[in-house]
C-alpha cells in the first residue's frame, strides 16, 4: 500500500519529525475502492492503513501481525528506522495500537491477530492460508507485550520519552 501512497500522491503533506508521508486516509480509501473494483477475485492489501482504507462490507479478514518488540526494534532498525519513528512504532506494537484499530474500523469477529516472533514469511503465510480454510481459528488478544516485557524486566527500556 505504501507504493501506492507514494505513486499516486495519496497524502497529505509530510510529517518532518518522523520523516514520513501523511497518509490521507479519504484519498487511498477511494483509490482502493477502484482497485477492488476491478478485480474478479479477491484482494489482498497490506499496511497500516489497510482497515481504515476498505469500505467495512468489502471486508472478510483483517490480519494484524504481531512481533515481540526486541525482534521488531531490530528489524526497524535494519531497516533504517530511528529515533521518533521507532520509538512510536514499538510504543504502539505494546500497546496494542493496530489490533484496536482494526477491531474499531471493521470489528472484531474480521479480525484474525498473528504473532510472528521467531517465524519465517512462510510459517506466517501458512498460518494465514490455515485461518483462511477453515482449518485453524481466527483469535485476538493472543500477545500481551506488557506483561511479557514485565516479565523479562525490559519494559522501562520501551516505554520511554522519544
Amino acid at each position: 500500500m505504501a507504493e501506492i501512497v507514494k505513486r499516486e500522491k495519496l497524502t497529505s503533506g509530510y510529517d518532518e519529525l518522523r520523516q514520513t508521508l501523511i497518509v490521507d486516509t479519504n484519498k487511498l480509501a477511494k483509490r482502493v475502492e477502484q482497485i477492488i473494483k476491478q478485480q474478479k477475485d479477491n484482494v489482498v492489501i497490506d499496511g497500516h492503513y489497510a482497515s481504515a482504507a476498505i469500505p467495512k462490507a468489502q471486508v472478510t479478514r483483517v490480519f494484524v501481525l504481531r512481533r515481540h518488540p526486541q525482534q521488531l526494534k531490530e528489524q526497524m532498525e535494519r531497516r533504517g528506522f530511528k529515533g521518533t519513528k521507532l520509538w512510536e512504532n514499538l510504543t504502539a506494537e505494546i500497546l496494542d495500537v493496530c489490533l484496536y484499530d482494526a477491531i474499531m474500523n471493521v470489528s472484531i469477529e474480521k479480525v484474525c491477530e498473528i504473532d510472528t516472533t521467531n517465524k519465517t514469511v512462510e510459517d506466517t503465510v501458512s498460518e494465514i492460508l490455515s485461518i483462511l480454510n477453515g482449518k485453524k481459528r481466527c483469535a485476538v488478544g493472543i500477545t500481551d507485550w506488557i506483561g511479557k516485557l514485565e516479565k523479562e524486566n525490559s519494559l522501562d527500556q520501551y516505554l520511554k520519552e522519544f
